[in-house]
């Protein structure tokens, strides 16, 4: 009996051999590159003597960090992308045939080159607060609207881990599309020059004023164009607004580039207007500036337009003569948990709620608004409203009145009409900033906050302490938040 069961068993191996001989795969070449020629991105080509699936595993030998990249369908010749790597960093790694039976290459390594010198952030100094783990685990994009443009992701010790550039517009703007792309807002980087350099607060107080504004259509953090980038570093489709558009009043975008699942664009436009108006009790007939929600598609088509004259009572406005140039100076764009839009108002103060299909107002927060709010929560000319996850509105509040910047958040109860600031989260007034700048809550609890004109990156706590700062060398319009959960199509850390 013994000897029966040894001789199955015996079989048994010989025949789990015999089929592991007979469908063994093997790697016939591994061929490392670095797309775009950067530190942070290397491509590993695979070629299989038959087709099969097969993943990476890879480490970073300083740290011990160990990453799984995404798995490559069946095929003969594959290809991985190793992101997000670190600068002048070694690391090993093992190819993975994910067939029936699990088979590896040898371990190998590299090392990633230095950065180059132009992507090193120099502006984490110990002299300023560098807690690297306020950020939590994501990353922050900035864009830099000169020439050559470009957008880059900065971890918490302030490294550059990937970045995107081009080099004949400047970046003024990016957001992350549903799709798990970035889209960048194209802008001649000639124009706007104001709005380059960081400022100390004596002389942002002594260069602004009440409402700083009124310096024509491309100075409302315009752009000309749109541009869709993969987390690979690829330009995806680019469109210049004057290519396709004949209609003058759409060949401005400014502030807020959103797109929907339906992968249509949402941005602020700035239409025109001719109206006669009374100034100083004399009639006049002039152009007048304003703002409106442009919705277009990838191939830059205007699919629908809303134009906030259209639902604006010129006569019974006091103020049209003073703001006829620049009536609404719209900064800021978002969808509402509904799918209306808010927009920020920052001439009057407020945040309107558009309804999306007629454009009609249906409240305004803030200043003078339809809420019912406590006095000392009011904000001036903010920027950058958002729905946050628990459905508050966080905006950053500019604060022209008492010159200091920061975050605010509101609870809206839109049946009783009334708004509770439930977080306030304003800097020090070194960190005022009369224009642009944003605030977004991070998954951590802790705050991203930007004051542009400072240059200042901040990560604070909800008191406004900060906690982590990068000073810029340029005036960064904004601060975007990138969680490293959009990377994970390609990689994820396993430990």
């Amino acid at each position: 009996m013994k000897k029966t069961i040894v001789l199955i068993s015996l079989l048994v191996i010989a025949l789990v051999f015999g089929y592991y001989y007979l469908n063994r795969n093997t790697i016939k070449r591994i061929t490392l590159t670095s797309p775009h020629n950067t530190a942070m991105y290397n491509k590993v080509e695979v070629v299989l003597a038959k087709p099969a699936p097969v993943y990476i595993i890879y480490k970073e030998k300083s740290t011990g960090k160990t990453y799984k990249t995404r798995t490559a369908p069946a095929d003969t010749l594959v290809q991985l992308d190793l992101l997000l790597l670190k600068a002048n960093t070694e690391y090993t790694y093992r190819v993975v045939i994910d067939g029936l039976f699990k088979e590896e290459s040898k371990e190998l390594s590299f090392k990633t080159r230095e950065q180059s010198p132009w992507l090193i952030n120099r502006w984490l100094s110990k002299e300023k607060p560098h807690d690297g783990s306020a950020l939590g685990n994501g990353y922050i994009l900035v864009c830099f609207g000169r020439l050559p443009g470009y957008m880059a992701l900065i971890d918490g010790e302030g490294e550059v881990r990937w970045y995107w550039q081009i080099a004949d517009i400047g970046v003024r703007a990016a957001s992350i599309t549903p799709r798990g792309t970035f889209l960048a807002m194209l802008r001649p980087a000639l124009r706007d020059v104001i709005d380059d350099k960081p400022m100390t607060p004596e002389e942002v107080r002594k260069e602004e004023h009440k409402k700083p504004m009124r310096r024509g259509s491309i100075g409302f953090a315009g752009g000309t164009g749109l541009a869709e980038v993969s987390l690979t570093g690829d330009l995806m489709w680019r469109l210049n607004l004057d290519s396709v558009e004949k209609e003058k009043d759409y060949l401005v975008i400014h502030h807020d580039i959103l797109m929907d699942k339906e992968n249509h664009i949402h941005t602020l436009y700035r239409p025109k207007k001719v109206a006669s108006i009374k100034v100083n009790g004399c009639l006049e007939t002039d152009t007048l500036g304003g703002d409106g929600i442009m919705v277009i598609d990838t191939l830059g088509n205007v699919l629908k337009t809303l134009s906030l004259w259209d639902v604006w009572d010129i006569d019974k406005d006091p103020y049209i003569a003073e703001y006829r140039y620049d009536r609404f100076h719209a900064n800021g764009l978002c969808f509402d948990s509904d799918g209306n839009y808010l927009i920020s108002a920052p001439i009057e103060d407020q945040i309107w709620k558009l309804d999306a299909n007629s454009g009609k107002i249906l409240w305004r927060l803030g200043r003078n608004g339809d809420f019912k709010m406590d006095s000392t929560a009011y904000f001036s000319f903010q920027h950058s409203p958002y729905i946050m996850n628990n459905g508050d509105l966080m905006l950053f509040d500019n604060g022209l009145y008492d010159e200091r910047s920061g975050a605010k958040s509101f609870h809206i109860d839109e049946q009783n009409k009334t708004a509770k600031l439930v977080l306030s989260a304003m800097l020090s007034k070194d960190k005022y900033t009369s224009r642009m700048g944003n605030a977004f809550m991070l998954p951590n609890g802790n705050i991203l906050q930007c004051s542009s004109k400072t240059g200042s990156i901040m990560v604070t706590d909800r008191t406004g302490k900060i906690l982590w700062e990068s000073l810029m060398y340029y005036a960064p319009y904004r601060a975007v938040y990138v969680p490293q959960d959009l990377f994970n199509r390609y990689f994820t850390e396993i430990k």
